[in-house]
Order: structure tokens, then C-alpha cells, then sequence
């Protein structure tokens, strides 16, 4: 990365967060762009260099946070050693629930507006602010796995929506049980979904 794409990536992180900052402490409608250029010491100018306006950067936000989340649960795994392909998506699931269960305003934040467009582009094109190209990563652990899987899309949405929604009401209300008493359940049916998609 040369000079001045460093410089560009450090002024879009310093909008980022000090965009989350103001976004979970005030609410995404009480905060303006004037807020969050002021908070990040830039111009007005500097902000439409690299967003629309606060909904892009929400949407951006999101899908950096997640990206991170990911990211970092995915060099996790490179050092766990694990070679089963469900085994490495349990870890991987295991690592985000456990992340976002230790900071709950990141769940809450990153769930509300979670969309698998959102999270697909996160997943898909590795951006300024991310180095990690997570369709390579889950396209070459689906290549390591041994299996030839019918729609590999469909099935990791499906992983995500079930992990998403069900982790959520786990951690924030312990509804139906708590997340610990979940993960088993999860697990066995995130099993059930990997196998059922694995060609004949």
C-alpha cells in the first residue's frame, strides 16, 4: 500500500470511528454529519471524499465492524489446526458469538441493520479499510474440504441467518436459554444444514 492510500485508509477510519462513537452513544438519527466531522477534526469537504451521507457510512460501518470481527476470528482459526470443514465453521462461529457476547453495543449495533447484502459485500470485496478477502478464505476452505457442496451461497446464508438471529436473542435476553446452553443446539443443526448441502 503506497502513501497516499495509507493516508486515504487512515481518514476513512478516523470517520468510521468517531462516526460508531457518536452512532451508539447518540443514536443514528440524533447524530449529523456536522457531528461527525467535528469529532474527526476534518472538514465537511473531506467527509463527501469518501460517503454519500450518514446512511453510507452506517452501511459501512456495519460491514467494516463485521469484517474486523471476522478477520479476526478467521486468523484464529489458521492457529487452532483444525482440517474438517464443519469443524472450522463451528470455530468460526463459536469465536464471532463469543466476541459479540462480550460487547454487547457492537451486537446491537452491527444486528439491527444486518442484511446479507450487507454482509455479503463485507464478505466479498475486500475494501480500503479491510485486507482480508473473505470469499477467497471461505472459497478455499470449501476447496480444502474434500466435498463438492450443491449451492455453497445458500448454505452459508442460512448458517449466518440461523447464528445471527437465534445468537442474538441468546445474549441480549437469554431468551429462549443463554448462549452457553445454545452453542450445542447450534452446532448440531449448523452440522445438519453443512451435510445436508454436500453432493451425493
Amino acid at each position: 500500500m503506497g502513501k497516499a492510500d495509507q493516508n486515504k485508509k487512515r481518514k476513512m477510519e478516523n470517520l468510521l470511528n468517531n462516526a460508531f462513537d457518536l452512532f451508539t452513544s447518540k443514536g443514528i438519527n440524533k447524530t449529523s454529519i456536522a457531528d461527525i466531522v467535528e469529532k474527526a477534526g476534518v472538514a465537511k469537504g473531506t467527509f463527501y471524499l469518501y460517503f454519500k451521507d450518514k446512511y453510507d457510512v452506517k452501511n459501512r460501518l456495519i460491514a467494516h465492524k463485521s469484517s474486523l470481527l471476522f478477520m479476526e476470528a478467521y486468523e484464529a482459526l489458521k492457529k487452532a489446526n483444525l482440517t474438517a470443514f464443519e469443524d472450522r465453521l463451528i470455530f468460526i462461529m463459536d469465536y464471532v458469538l463469543d466476541k459479540l457476547a462480550a460487547n454487547k453495543g457492537l451486537l446491537s449495533f452491527i444486528y439491527k441493520d444486518l442484511s446479507w447484502a450487507v454482509f455479503k459485500r463485507t464478505l466479498t470485496s475486500p475494501s480500503i479499510t479491510t485486507e482480508v478477502d473473505f470469499e477467497a478464505a471461505y472459497k478455499k476452505m470449501l476447496d480444502e474440504s474434500g466435498y463438492e457442496f450443491n449451492d455453497p451461497e445458500v448454505m452459508l446464508f442460512l448458517i449466518i441467518e440461523l447464528v445471527g438471529s437465534t445468537g442474538y436473542s441468546s445474549i441480549m435476553y437469554e431468551d429462549p436459554v443463554s448462549l452457553d446452553e445454545l452453542k450445542p443446539h447450534l452446532e448440531e443443526t449448523v452440522r445438519s444444514i453443512i451435510r445436508q448441502h454436500i453432493k451425493q
